[in-house]
């Protein structure tokens, strides 16, 4: 499974990579986002239990996240639930409309007979549709701070 979701935002690249980077600020600007734990936490590195909801129906996952401010990458690796061995990595990209901010997703599937069904249910109905919904958030977050700050 790969996935990609992206949004161009309207703010200082170095601003939104820090949001995103910034786990424990999500469930209050993420209203899909119902909590992040930390079971280890460090200034490059955490292992979190996240936790979420598509539809109402809620969803959760432990994940390592390193911040790699050199790359401007925020990456996960997924630890455990059914998308265990997921990898994840944020991109900060500056264009000329705006920083261009990309989720990419990939996950091999433990069993391939079943990768069918699980990229529509996993990839499209869960992943896809939270993905937008962080970029979206995330976005309207940065840009109001961004103008606030313009102002």
């Amino acid at each position: 499974m790969h996935k990609t979701n992206s949004i161009i935002m309207h703010a200082p690249k170095m601003s939104i990579f820090e949001t995103a980077a910034n786990l424990e600020l999500w469930p209050k600007i993420l209203p899909h986002y119902r909590y992040i734990r930390y079971l280890e936490r460090s200034p490059n590195r955490n292992v979190v239990v996240m936790a979420a909801t598509r539809s109402g129906i809620p969803i959760s996952w432990t994940s390592e996240q390193v911040i790699d401010r050199e790359k401007f990458e925020v990456r996960f690796h997924h630890l455990k639930a059914f998308t265990k061995g997921m990898r994840v990595v944020w991109t900060f990209q500056q264009t000329a409309p705006g920083v261009l901010v990309e989720i990419v997703h990939d996950l091999q599937f433990r069993m391939n007979l079943f990768a069918p069904i699980a990229d529509k249910m996993i990839g499209d109905f869960f992943i896809h549709n939270i993905a937008n919904k962080t970029l979206r958030c995330m976005k309207a977050y940065v840009e109001a701070g961004s103008n606030q700050a313009a102002a």
